[in-house]
Formats: structure tokens, C-alpha cells, sequence
């Protein structure tokens, strides 16, 4: 029996909470995760996992083993990378979620460049704001806006995206048009509300050192960027998306910015990943590569486009117009 192999794979059962999402991330037949999983209990003679109908529970000696093994792997890991990262280029398969509109609209135009410079990673990008368990679905490394609330996961801040207030033209001709952040009060906004919380998310405003959170009514809340933003079209409020998702809209006039001395704070964007998982070169070379793509895009800052910089990721947006905002 290959004893690493069983580590890796025992340890994967563990995080995944199931034979079969274990034997799905790991590419393997579950039969073949059973078997291992069996003849490892065997070799050492003791039993690591209670199995019910619904759960997997570590025994006090699965404890012990768990955390031996994953000691042993990461020390082993470790040492692998340091001798072959200077003559290998990183390789295998990188499971990456991200935001809908990060990745259709900035990411998947250059994916290219990446998979020039680093052919044999295999990526699997899965796009949606939806909250995941990264153990548990097998997922290496997800790219997050906004502030981050689970303190148990590791980040790095690779980029920020600036905001924008805007309404309709329809919408201000019937609500007029507010000058200053007291006259909100009298109007209303499409709010988004978290996924995670299921909390409508105030709006944000920035004037200098001086940041303003304001939780605006209104008559229609989603979870949706879509949504979000042909709400916004039709003329249901003001609303907060990120302006590169909106850029074709201010430029055709079908949205307008409102409030220009008090634009939003920008929101960080960033790569997150398990503190219990070694950061493997193919995940390091990935997060490099977002955090100098994003810095060389500045619309992702809040300026234009000038001449043909960020060329790839303008044609999307001309192509499709807004599809998503960057909420979380």
C-alpha cells in the first residue's frame, strides 16, 4: 500500500465529509477511496472514521492520524517545491471560484497569457457569488470582493474595484436628482442583499476621509447582479455597481452618475484559501498572475480606458453589456 497515497486520500474523506465528494475531487472511483480507506485501517489496525447513513465522524485515533498525516504531508510538500520550482513549471489541476463578472469580463478575455506562460495547469473555474465550503468542495483557492468575514481562511488582497452611484434617467426625471447625501432620504434604491447573510447591504459613500453607510428603503430587494443592474435600467432606484460591469450604460446615458464628490470606497479584491492547505505553486503562480492583471487594468479602479489598455477586457462589455455587479 502506497502509505502517502492513503494519507492524502484519508485526509481528503475528512475534509470532503464524504467518500464521494473525496473520490470526485480527487479524480478517483469511489470504490477505489473505500478500498484505500479500508486497508489503511487495516495496516495500522485500528478504526479512523465511525461511518452513519448521513456523516463521517473521526475516532479519537483518526484524530491523532489526521493530524500526523497532515504534518508529514505539508513538510513533504514543502520540500518538493522548493527543489522543483526551479525546474518545473507548475502543473495539475486548479479549481478557482470567482465572481460571474470578474471572471467573464476581466479574467476568462486573458486567460491566454496564462495558459501560455503555465500550459500544464489545468483550470476549472467555477463562476458565481454563491457562499462555498473551499475543504469541503475540494476547491483551491477562491478570488472574493468586498470584506471578508470568515477569519478561519487565509487571504491576499490581489486588486480593488471602484464603485459608482447611478440611477436611471427615468428615475431622476420622476425622484430628481439628489445633490447631497441628506436629500437620499427622500429617495429610494434597488438594494442587494448578501447571500451569506441574507442583510441588505447599505450603500457607501466616500469624501475625503469622511465615509458615510446608508441603509436606503425600498421596494425591491436581490441576490442577483443581473438583476441588480436591469432593476437599476428600469428605473426601480439608485443602486451601487461596480463601474467597470456599468461602463457601457454611463457612456450611452442609460445610467448617470449621481453624488460624484462622495464615490463609494473602493472594495479590495482578494484570493482566499484554507489555512490547513499548502499554498502549491500552481496556486501561487495563479494568484501572482490576477494580482498584476488587475493592477494593469485601472478601470478596475475607477478610471476610463485609455487607448487600447485593458483592450480585452472593454470588448465583453461592448458585446454583452452588463451582465453582473461585483456584490457579494
Amino acid at each position: 500500500m502506497d502509505k502517502l497515497h492513503a494519507m492524502r486520500v484519508f485526509i481528503r474523506v475528512v475534509e470532503a465529509n464524504s467518500f464521494s465528494k473525496a473520490a470526485e475531487t480527487l479524480g478517483l472511483p469511489r470504490a477505489s477511496v473505500t478500498t484505500t480507506i479500508q486497508n489503511l485501517e487495516a495496516a495500522l489496525g485500528v478504526r479512523l472514521l465511525q461511518r452513519t447513513t448521513r456523516k463521517l465522524n473521526l475516532t479519537l485515533d483518526g484524530a491523532a492520524y489526521l493530524e500526523g498525516a497532515s504534518r508529514i504531508l505539508s513538510e513533504i510538500d514543502e520540500i518538493e517545491s522548493t527543489f522543483t520550482s526551479a525546474r518545473k513549471t507548475p502543473r495539475g489541476r486548479l479549481r478557482v471560484d470567482m465572481p460571474g463578472s470578474i471572471g467573464r469580463l476581466v479574467i476568462i478575455p486573458s486567460i491566454h497569457e496564462f495558459h501560455a506562460k503555465y500550459p500544464d495547469i489545468e483550470l476549472m473555474l467555477g463562476l458565481g457569488d454563491r457562499p462555498i465550503d473551499l475543504v469541503q468542495e475540494g476547491v483551491d483557492c477562491v478570488v472574493r470582493i468586498g470584506e471578508l468575514a470568515d477569519s478561519s481562511l487565509l487571504a491576499r488582497r490581489i486588486g480593488a474595484i471602484q464603485q459608482v452611484t447611478c440611477a436611471s434617467p427615468a428615475y431622476l426625471a420622476e425622484h430628481g436628482v439628489p445633490k447631497t447625501i441628506e436629500d437620499l432620504e427622500r429617495h429610494i434604491a434597488v438594494n442587494y442583499f448578501s447571500n451569506r447573510t441574507g442583510r441588505n447591504l447599505d450603500l457607501s459613500f466616500r469624501r475625503d476621509d469622511e465615509v458615510v453607510d446608508i441603509a436606503m428603503k425600498g421596494v425591491i430587494s436581490v441576490n442577483d447582479a443581473d438583476a441588480y443592474v436591469t432593476c437599476g435600467l428600469e428605473g426601480q432606484g439608485i443602486l451601487q455597481p461596480g463601474r467597470f460591469m456599468v461602463l457601457p450604460h454611463l457612456r450611452s446615458g442609460a445610467l448617470r452618475e449621481i453624488l460624484p464628490d462622495w464615490r463609494p470606497p473602493r472594495m479590495p479584491i482578494s484570493a482566499v484559501y484554507p489555512q490547513n492547505r499548502h499554498l502549491s505553486p500552481k496556486v501561487r503562480v495563479f494568484v501572482d498572475w490576477l494580482a498584476e492583471l488587475f493592477e494593469r487594468c485601472p478601470l478596475l479602479q475607477g478610471e476610463d480606458l485609455p487607448g487600447d489598455l485593458c483592450e480585452k477586457q472593454k470588448a465583453p462589455m461592448e458585446r454583452e453589456g452588463v451582465s453582473e455587479c461585483v456584490m457579494m
